[in-house]
């Protein structure tokens, strides 16, 4: 009989004020992986990997503020920004007690990401990253009008953007592109989830604020480039080539039924 242990346990722990969801499973004792997911999903995307992953692992899956069933302040007490993101994930890792760990990345999860592992890359036991983006070749032209949005984010500006934040916008994160034969794979149950949490009052401009800071992440490529280049951790990459850039991506372990 599988232990006890390997089952997904949910959680909320306090941290600087703002409740931090969050799901782990497995032993403590052994080496842990940290799990960050992107927009418009939450720790849910990874309810199906959780366990598998504890039977040689610590798996944690937060749940970022603004996101799923963490704390979602609005954006005049909160500073919506990648960096701090990443501080509250932080006191989240050190109020967990965790000291190293393997980093899994994708989407807005990955300017948090990289901001914890530059900071201590001694943490970091390897990575594993999923359409997470941080050179300018992943940045196609569908990046031109948010470019031009974050170098001057105007009215106008803002106009010529992609109309994604509403549940059309979100179930495309999943199937959008996708032949029918793979469609019926995917759950539904997952978009209507991020569209519910979405909706919260406020959450249209917290998920404006960080789409907007992500003019920064692609200002720290260089950054972010020199730590790959000087630590070479360990780093399993995952590109999915019909998409071409992180930001548009599908959060494909929703698929794994």
């Amino acid at each position: 009989m599988r232990s006890n242990r390997y089952k997904t346990r949910h959680e909320t722990i306090n941290v600087d004020g703002l409740d931090i969801f969050y799901r782990h499973a497995g032993d403590p004792g052994r080496p842990a992986i940290l799990l960050l997911h992107g927009y418009p999903t939450s720790s849910h995307v990874y309810r199906n990997v959780i366990e598998p992953l504890a039977e040689t692992a610590y798996v944690v899956a937060p749940d970022l503020p603004g996101f799923g069933f963490s704390s979602a302040p609005s954006i005049d007490t909160y500073d919506y920004t990648f960096e701090n993101l990443a501080n509250t994930i932080e006191a989240f890792i050190e109020a967990l007690g965790l000291q190293r760990f393997f980093l899994y990345i994708t989407d807005f999860g990955t300017p948090v990401g990289y901001h914890l592992a530059t900071r201590r890359p001694d943490r970091i036991l390897g990575l594993i990253a999923q359409d997470s983006n941080a050179h300018d070749e992943g940045l196609g032209p569908e990046w031109d009008a948010p470019k031009a949005f974050f170098a001057e984010p105007t009215e106008e500006n803002r106009a010529k953007l992609p109309d994604w934040m509403n549940f059309e916008g979100t179930r495309n994160q999943y199937i959008g592109g996708l032949p029918e034969r793979l469609k019926v794979l995917f759950p539904p149950e997952g978009w209507y989830l991020d569209t519910e949490r979405l909706a919260r009052p406020g959450n249209t401009d917290i998920q404006f604020a960080i789409f907007t800071d992500y003019g920064s992440h692609i200002a720290r490529f260089p950054a972010i480039q020199a730590y790959l280049r000087d630590q070479q951790p360990a780093c399993l990459v995952l590109w999915d080539g019909t998409t071409p850039s992180s930001r548009w991506t599908r959060s494909w372990p929703t698929a794994a039924t």
